[in-house]
């Protein structure tokens, strides 16, 4: 693989953070400065800074994020999710939850289970409750959960229940960009709240606002055995 996916996989940076080391000359595989994207395998010799690659112990977290934070390491983006947790360790997250919503996000240092979560035929569940500005009717609901064309193609059909006039519950199976305000959009509603209540196994139940914990043994498990 890439030594970029092998160090974000082995918890030790990002694929960026990769490639400003080896501008750096900080990289070497087996005695020789590394290249931008090189491809490297497991019974190569790399040294950082000299040093083996340091053994990181995996990090995996259940955030419940509040509106306001953005899914996103970037730097240059002062809301981003890696300023607000200030996490002494090297952490990302897995997927996004757009800004104006709030709710679960998963955050790890391990690049392979992040993938697995990520990947689209995988078709993970993901639970959300959301409000929009004016009651709906079973129209609404029966067309939410058959599908709806939106960014050039049809979303899966998935599972919506009824909370209350303006309220529902609506299981996915995928991960579109801003999937339930598109798709809400489309009959003529405007998405006021939104959480994520649910990834997989992982709920927020317990985790407040803002707030963060460690996954349990079984948890992690049952993430990998999914």
């Amino acid at each position: 693989m890439r030594i970029n996916k092998l160090f974000s996989n082995l918890g030790l940076c990002s694929r960026k953070e990769t490639n400003r080391l080896i501008e750096a000359n900080r990289v070497i595989v087996n005695g020789q400065l590394c290249e931008p994207g090189q491809w490297v395998k497991e019974e190569d010799i790399i040294l950082v800074d000299n040093e083996p690659i340091p053994v990181k112990d995996k990090i995996y977290i259940a955030l419940n994020k509040p509106v306001g934070i953005t899914c996103t390491a970037a730097k240059d983006v002062k809301s981003n999710i890696i300023n607000f947790m200030n996490y002494p360790e090297y952490i990302f997250p897995v997927g996004r939850l757009d800004k104006a919503s709030q709710g679960l996000i998963l955050m790890t240092n391990d690049g392979d289970l992040a993938n697995e979560i990520l990947k689209s035929e995988n078709e993970h569940e993901k639970e959300y409750i959301v409000t929009v500005n004016k009651p709906f009717d079973d129209f609404f609901m029966k067309g939410m959960s058959e599908g709806v064309e939106i960014c050039e193609t049809r979303t899966r059909p998935c599972k919506v229940s009824r909370i209350s006039e303006d309220t529902f519950r609506i299981i996915l199976t995928q991960g579109l960009n801003k999937q339930i305000r598109r798709m809400s959009k489309t009959f003529g509603y405007k998405v006021l709240r939104l959480e994520r209540i649910r990834i997989i196994n992982i709920k927020t139940d317990g985790i407040d606002i803002g707030k963060w914990r460690n996954l349990t043994e079984k948890e992690i498990i049952e993430l990998r055995n999914v």
